[in-house]
């Protein structure tokens, strides 16, 4: 009973850590067009996402219930081994990604982990295949292209409204749009992302018959999620902002706040419906439909094509880990001890990669450059394309 309850405690942790990685990864998602654009500091900017991040974690359990009893059968024999094997996974590949500075999908890692565990370690009837193609695979496909044809429509009709207007007072106004809609999305992150790890310690609970099948995240569960996610997102995942911000396409005011409206109402529905989609697909949708919206902008296709295969590879990438995680995990206290040690050894070889580089708040609207191997990697997967336009010749001197 104490070893169980010990390893339950080690999960709970390990899942706030991941909430954590959640948080800082995808702090881009809800300020990026907000920095890249001035509407508001950096330091600023992730100080009120982190907030808003926290209140809207109060505001639904619908994708926790679907992370704690839909993706994968609590009944069939998933022990907390399983789950932190899942969690490593997707921590793993949190940092890797958040090192190549490629804004891919925490949920879908988190997925993949959590697939990919189970699946080695119970086998294919602990997964709902049904419950991960009605509400994983589907939305993966859709909701960017959903955010995307909204973003370049509302991009579209901004600058059609505004076309006989002052610009000046134009770019004000719209900058005001954005910093509203940028909390928006941020509490709109709240209720689906970090719902997601109210999930993953429930599915814990119930699993180490803690609370019973179907049950609701309870309240410490919630508070706790809430403020990993938060903290997260209050450090600011420098590097991802810049190639969101920067490395897709050029943004100005308008097209922050067309993309970020489109993405915020989108990540509500699906949230309200129980859809656990990726709010990293949602919003990097949403700037590209920005960027074809306004005439004469440039789209860095190549850095499109990364930032998709990152996101093809994400599942299968956290889910190879996370088996070969719940493998070792399986052979007892010295198995999950062993997949603990290499897991924090693994990130901080990362994070010490990464600080021979640094992106901080001081540089993060510097032009996006690539972040070393990794992006290297992802480049010969989907190499880099022609821009929609090619960028205009310098004028002449004066």
């Amino acid at each position: 009973m104490e070893h169980m309850t010990l390893l339950i405690g080690i999960v709970i942790v390990t899942a706030l850590v991941f909430d954590f990685t959640n948080g800082f990864h995808d702090t881009a998602n809800a300020m990026a067009t907000t920095i890249s654009t001035g509407a508001l500091g950096p330091r600023t900017a992730v100080a009120m996402s982190a907030v808003l991040n926290l209140a809207g974690a109060f505001l639904s359990v619908e994708v926790a219930k679907t992370i704690s009893g839909g993706i994968v059968d609590e009944s069939a024999g998933i022990r907390p081994e399983v789950i932190f094997a899942g969690l490593v996974g997707a921590i793993l590949w949190n940092m890797l990604s958040w090192l190549a500075g490629l804004p891919s999908s925490s949920s879908h890692a988190l997925f993949g982990g959590l697939i990919g565990a189970t699946l080695a370690s119970v086998g294919r009837h602990g997964v709902h295949g049904d419950a991960v193609v009605m509400k994983v695979l589907i939305p993966a496909v859709a909701a960017p292209l959903v955010a995307g044809v909204a973003a370049t429509l509302a991009t579209r009709l901004t600058y059609r409204i505004g076309r006989h207007a002052d610009p000046a007072a134009t770019g004000r106004g719209y900058r005001a749009g954005q910093i509203a809609s940028a909390g928006l999305v941020s509490l709109a992150h709240g209720t689906n992302d970090a719902q997601k790890t109210m999930g993953v310690i429930t599915l814990a609970l119930i699993t180490g018959n803690v609370i019973a099948p179907g049950s609701n995240p309870p309240l410490w569960v919630i508070v706790s999620a809430g403020t990993a996610i938060a903290l997260g997102t209050y450090l600011g995942g420098w590097r991802i902002i810049r190639t969101l911000g920067r490395g897709l396409t050029d943004i100005e005011p308008q097209q922050g706040f067309a993309a970020q409206t489109g993405a915020a109402a989108t990540i509500l529905a699906s949230s309200h419906l129980g859809f656990a989609l990726s709010t990293t697909h949602v919003c990097s949708g949403s700037v590209l439909g920005a960027g074809l919206g306004r005439r004469g902008a440039v789209v860095r296709w190549g850095t499109a094509g990364r930032m998709v295969a990152a996101w093809v590879l994400t599942l299968p990438a956290a889910g190879l880990v996370a088996a070969g995680a719940a493998v070792l995990a399986d052979q007892g206290s010295a198995g999950v001890a062993s997949v603990a040690v290499l897991g924090v050894g693994a990130c901080g070889a990362m994070w010490a990669a990464a600080r021979r580089r640094p992106v901080t708040a001081d540089n993060v609207n510097d032009p996006a450059e690539p972040q070393g191997a990794v992006t290297a990697a992802l480049a010969a997967v989907a190499p880099p394309s022609a821009t929609t336009q090619p960028p205009a010749p310098a004028a002449p001197a004066a």
